[in-house]
């Protein structure tokens, strides 16, 4: 087919080429032409006028000299005023073909003819019918030479085709003779001869009987090879070619739900926070390349644990399967995992890459119980901070309170403590370090089931995020803890309430706190509420109305788990809250971190700078306060400092 084309490719261009050579020809025998022309108008006129005026001219005498030689289409005199003394046209009785090639070349070429001596000038045209007609002849002839070449090369090609179509007809028919020819010896073998049979047909057919059976033998395998790619092809993911959501569930149940050895490892599963936003933003091809970095951060992180599994479960999540690695390793897992995060983070201006929950597993446990937990342990892990993860311990899921809780459990533990009110509120002081300083009491919430055990907090706000339930959940502690204060006559104490970024961001809970606190003239002064920055920085026009409507009323605003975001400063002095807590990570190991101390001394500094106090919490060493206290922070939490009470 596509020696065709150029064939035919080939001889329009060799007809265009030629055709062009004759137009070029034809051509410079019109423009012959028109200079014989014009020297046959120049004595002519000068024959017919000699010795006399224009009037004098009889016209009969130029029209018979014009119509005699059909030199000129078209023949004009006028005076030296301009006026037209004579138009003579011939008329055009040419085909049409013919007709519009002489136009062409006319409109092209116009000629004029001028006696100076007897003020006479003399427009004509060109009679050139016979210069288009012999274009036309030529360009015909031309287009005729071309077919019949490119006719013979096609009929040729077209007797080369069927002599080959024989050829490929004849093999095909003997190759299908000689495969039925196989299989009814086969069958001939398999269902008329018994093992006796063959013993008595002797040795020689031993060999034959052997090939047929190694014959038997590699087909078998082609096709078992074949349905094995096949499978593997339906089990691949597409954009990043790990194993799919199926692969996963197979290999589980094979190695370590339904395996006979025991075993023992960590189940870790990788969300992609940005996915959906990059979708809408920059288009699914920037997608896919955002979800294979990810996938690639994954596979070399996870690729220095031995036997360990990546698969793509979804659109946005990744399993990964550790074996044999204990819960501290684990740890080091989500920590590396982490920190390439925030590293991609940087590179690509993101807002954070994904997020990873991780829970250890056993031989035999199954497959939905596990995925339930790792689910919790994502959503906790989603609540902390950007790449954060979260490990769900055994000591998490005592009594198997969590352990397990598909999302409509969930919903329904979380609808029965609100309706109920199942809300205890513990107490933990911030000590001042200064003596100016003025610190306060956090109230923190504990929930409790309906026969009275404690639900882990950190899952159970995680899944109220989740599920669209934190609204009614932070109503519920800042009525609870408003009664309490009010009860207990607390009027000298100030008073931090934790809440979540999604009811500081809800129009609604903005409104019904406002309302709430505008009841509580007197109250509303003694309250701060605490925000995480992570949350706050997921939406900074919502987070700016929450903080002004909380500073119109008389409370205050704290900004915990200070320093995990990448804008930290230029974000609260933007929102200008009035406390933030540095972040526990920044605590931890304070007496031996040098850049830990100074990150913390230059957030006081610029802190201080804008009126705005900084606490420490976390705090659970000697060490640790002494190094707080030298770094000129304002007031620092911790159960070295103290323990959490119920108010």
């Amino acid at each position: 087919m596509a020696g065709f084309k150029k064939l035919i490719t080939l001889q329009l261009l060799s007809w265009l080429l030629f055709s062009l050579i004759g137009t070029f020809f034809v051509a410079r025998g019109f423009d012959q032409a028109v200079s014989e022309a014009q020297v046959s108008t120049q004595t002519m006129v000068t024959r017919y006028i000699e010795n006399k005026t224009l009037a004098d001219v009889s016209p009969e005498h130029i029209e018979l000299a014009l119509n005699n030689g059909k030199v000129f289409s078209t023949f004009i005199v006028r005076d030296y005023e301009g006026k037209t003394v004579l138009q003579i046209a011939t008329p055009n009785n040419l085909p049409f073909g013919v007709s519009l090639i002489e136009s062409i070349f006319n409109s092209i070429r116009p000629q004029f003819a001028v006696n100076k001596a007897k003020d006479i000038k003399i427009e004509f045209v060109i009679n050139a019918s016979s210069q288009a007609d012999l274009l036309q002849q030529a360009l015909l002839l031309m287009f005729l030479i071309s077919a019949l070449v490119a006719f013979i090369p096609v009929v040729y090609m077209q007797a080369i085709y069927k002599r080959l179509n024989r050829r490929v007809s004849m093999t095909v028919a003997d190759a299908v003779e000689v495969y039925i020819t196989q299989n009814q010896q086969q069958s001939l073998v398999s269902s008329d001869f018994s093992t006796d049979d063959l013993e008595e047909l002797g040795s020689d057919l031993a060999p034959s009987f052997n090939r047929l059976a190694q014959f038997l033998k590699t087909k078998q395998e082609d096709i078992q090879n074949a349905a094995l790619s096949i499978k593997q092809e339906a089990y691949k993911d597409v954009v990043t070619g790990l194993g799919n959501r199926n692969m996963f569930v197979e290999y589980y149940e094979q190695q370590i739900e339904s395996s006979p050895k025991k075993s023992f490892g960590a189940l870790a599963m990788v969300r992609c926070s940005e996915l959906q936003i990059i979708n809408q933003t920059r288009g699914y091809q920037k997608g896919d390349d955002y979800i294979k970095s990810v996938s690639e951060i994954i596979r070399h992180v996870s690729g220095t644990y031995s036997q360990s599994q990546v698969f793509r479960v979804n659109s946005s999540d990744f399993a990964v399967v550790l074996p044999n690695v204990p819960s501290k390793e684990a740890e080091q897992f989500g920590d590396t995992l982490q920190a390439r995060f925030t590293q991609f983070q940087q590179n690509q201006e993101l807002s954070s890459v994904a997020n990873t929950g991780i829970v250890t597993y056993e031989s035999g446990k199954p497959l939905g119980e596990l995925l339930s937990v790792v689910d919790n342990a994502l959503s906790m892990a989603q609540s902390k901070q950007a790449n954060a993860w979260h490990l769900q311990r055994e000591s998490d899921l005592v009594n198997n309170v969590s352990a397990g809780f598909g999302n409509q459990n969930w919903r329904r533990v979380i609808r029965e403590v609100i309706d109920s009110k199942r809300v205890k509120l513990m107490m933990q002081n911030i000590m001042p370090v200064g003596k100016n300083v003025k610190a306060y009491a956090e109230i923190q919430s504990r929930f409790t089931t309906e026969d009275g055990q404690m639900l882990p907090t950190a899952s159970f706000l995680a899944m109220a995020e989740k599920l669209d339930m934190a609204v009614e959940i932070d109503k519920l502690i800042v009525e609870t803890s408003i009664e309490i204060i009010k009860t207990r006559n607390f009027n000298e104490k100030f008073f931090g309430i934790n809440v979540t970024a999604s009811s500081a961001h809800s129009d609604q809970f903005v409104i019904w706190l406002e309302r709430r606190l505008l009841k509580e003239v007197n109250l509303s002064s003694k309250l701060i509420f605490e925000v995480s920055e992570f949350g706050l920085q997921q939406n900074i026009k919502a987070s700016r109305r929450f903080i002004d409507m909380v500073h119109r009323v008389g409370a205050r605003i704290t900004v915990e788990r200070f320093g995990v975001g990448l804008t930290s400063f230029k974000f609260f002095r933007d929102l200008k809250p009035d406390f933030i807590k540095m972040d526990a990570s920044y605590t931890r190991g304070l007496e031996e971190d040098k850049n830990n101390q100074y990150f913390m001394r230059l957030m006081v500094d610029l802190a201080h700078r804008i009126g705005v106090s900084v606490f420490a919490e976390g705090v659970e060493s000697q060490e640790e306060k002494h190094i707080v206290e030298t770094l000129c922070l304002d007031g620092v939490q911790g159960y070295y400092i103290e323990k959490p009470k119920e108010i």
